[in-house]
């Protein structure tokens, strides 16, 4: 499974709004006969291309996938027929598809004598690259994750404004193959009149990334002409002329996003969380002090401690000489 959800990983940011799936078939011994992920929309999923790795190897053997096999016509044929034309014997899923047009898969193959085992390293699964699209299927919106590089002191810039650099490059490159897999990166009109960011993923030569998510500008000053935004024509841009998060994350431009990275500064951030709709945290800590100087989080509707955002931890490591956490909200918080 650990092997399905590698591949999956390395699609993660070209499916949307197709899941980002991985599959892993084993032949009669036991050994991998092939391995498949989702392809951008209108390729096949992730079965049918571990299956045709496989070919006749498949025949007696067993599909290791982390979301159940697709049991309906969309642009592409049921991965249930694919899985029973195989002769696969034996499936090990780790989610449900919450999909109601997509679901019935893992019925379908144990009523056709599949051996079925749901729930294989499921919460693993869960945390990986299906989270946002999950995320989307149970709430009707993106997901959103939230990004900030700080300094022990809460500070994301001096008192004179520059920030660069606050983290070092191992962080600043984790970020930048972290927007690689985003379908969108969300920021201010304020951040882009300070600082005239890119908002591309790049590899750490300076070179972009093939795949790149949609530049989304929200505020209603207009970005000014000469902008990188708006001359760099390195990936698409939107600006939508509201504050209002619950209006952003609907406009109908984001009708096939997934997975949001918030990249706003303070005041963005604030009302994001305020809204109720930041699904992951995700720090990036200097061991530094600054003092003075914008704070990583605006005003974010908390009047009282009884109002306090709090958050469940899900990891601490280090990157380089910085420190990552990652969050989530606590159950009963945003989210």
């Amino acid at each position: 499974m650990r092997r399905a959800l590698a591949a999956s990983d390395l699609v993660h940011g070209r499916t949307s709004p197709n899941p980002a799936v991985g599959c892993v078939v084993l032949d009669r011994t036991g050994a991998v006969a092939g391995t498949g992920a989702t392809a951008p929309p209108g390729g096949p999923h992730a079965e049918r291309t571990a299956l045709a790795e496989a070919g006749d190897r498949a025949a007696g053997g067993t599909a290791v996938v982390t979301l159940e096999p697709c049991n309906h016509h969309g642009r592409t044929p049921p991965c249930v027929d694919a899985l029973l034309d195989a002769g696969i014997v034996r499936v090990h899923a780790a989610l449900t598809d919450p999909n109601p047009i997509a679901a019935g898969g893992l019925d379908r193959l144990r009523a056709a004598g599949v051996d079925v085992t749901l729930g294989t390293l499921a919460d693993e699964v869960a945390r990986g690259p299906l989270r946002g699209w999950l995320h989307r299927q149970r709430t009707g919106r993106p997901h959103v994750t939230w990004k900030v590089a700080t300094t022990l002191d809460g500070r994301v810039a001096a008192a004179d404004g520059t920030s660069r650099w606050i983290t070092g490059p191992q962080a600043r490159g984790e970020v930048h193959d972290l927007r690689r897999r985003m379908d969108a990166i969300v920021a201010g009109t304020g951040t882009v009149l300070a600082d005239d960011p890119a908002l591309t993923a790049r590899h750490p030569d300076g070179t972009l990334f093939a795949d790149q998510p949609l530049r989304v500008v929200v505020g209603h000053r207009d970005i000014p002409p000469g902008a990188r935004l708006r001359t760099d024509g390195a990936a698409p841009t939107l600006h939508l002329r509201t504050r209002d998060p619950a209006e952003v994350l609907a406009d109908p431009a984001m009708r096939d996003v997934v997975d949001v990275l918030l990249e706003g500064g303070p005041i963005l951030a604030g009302a994001f969380v305020a809204a109720g709709v930041v699904d992951r945290v995700l720090v990036h800590l200097a061991p530094a002090l600054l003092g003075e100087g914008p704070q990583a989080l605006g005003a974010a509707g908390v009047g009282t401690i009884a109002d306090i955002v709090r958050l469940q931890v899900d990891e601490v490591r280090r990157a380089g000489g910085d420190v990552v956490i990652d969050a989530r909200p606590a159950s009963g918080q945003v989210g």
